[in-house]
């Protein structure tokens, strides 16, 4: 327990080390591919050890920023959606976690999203497009019984329309969300007559997409995101349960 007459802890040499480096590449400009200082030079700079200086590089690589090659200077990093993303799925765990609401938020928007998302990818779809669902459809199909493969399945048909919206951003948000969703996701695909359910609810989406039907695909979908909502939340409120029982 934190009571107030307790110290405050010094401040990592490394965390200053952070700051000071960010506020370089802020101030310089730097652009992805321009190198930083080597290390001895920011040693000399900062006045500090080697040690600190990795440790501040280290988690500058963590955060995306920049890339460390052995036997090279460390660069700025091309940042990528899919890296950002990285970073806030801790975040949006922890709040699973901890809030209850936090799954309703995410169902919430999952199904703004994903509703969006269709309608973008039913009128750019391509035979090409309609031949890759159909081949992941098949996958899910064949996976009956098997609920890591299934369920693998079941994100990939999600991506897959996102993919064909044509915007990479909907792609990788979309891989986000289901995977924030995972552990209750695995839960429910085991349930007797699930599975064939999902794959009857795909069906649907993917005929209307194949018909180029906007309104018929979204309508698909709102009604399959819907289903699992009301599944999460009863999924939610039995592990609730129990953990009281417990």
């Amino acid at each position: 327990m934190i009571t107030p007459d307790q110290p405050i802890q010094r401040r990592k040499l490394s965390h200053e080390i952070l700051d000071r480096l960010l506020t370089l590449i802020e101030t310089e400009k730097l652009s992805p591919g321009d190198p930083l200082p080597s290390e001895r030079e920011l040693m000399t700079a900062f006045g500090v050890g080697r040690p600190a200086v990795r440790e501040a590089m280290q988690s500058l690589e963590r955060m995306g920023i920049i890339r460390i090659s052995h036997g090279e200077r460390a660069r700025i990093a091309e940042p990528t959606i899919g890296h950002i993303l990285d970073q806030v799925s801790q975040t949006a765990r922890h709040i699973l976690g901890i809030s209850p609401a936090g799954l309703q938020h995410l169902k919430e928007a999952r199904l703004m999203f994903e509703l969006q998302v269709v309608r973008q990818a039913v009128k750019k779809c391509r035979d090409a497009d309609v031949n890759r669902l159909e081949k992941i459809l098949a996958v899910q199909e064949d996976s009956r019984g098997n609920p890591a493969d299934f369920m693998a399945a079941d994100g990939a048909f999600h991506r897959e329309i996102a993919v064909i919206s044509g915007n990479p951003i909907y792609a990788a948000v979309s891989e986000a969300m289901f995977g924030w969703l995972k552990r209750y996701h695995v839960a429910l695909v085991r349930r007797p007559g699930l599975e064939d359910l999902t794959i009857s609810e795909h069906r649907e989406v993917l005929d209307a997409i194949r018909a180029r039907d906007v309104p018929a695909a979204a309508a698909a979908l709102e009604r399959h995101l819907t289903r699992a909502n009301k599944l999460y939340r009863q999924y939610e409120d039995a592990e609730r349960t129990g953990a009281a029982e417990d």
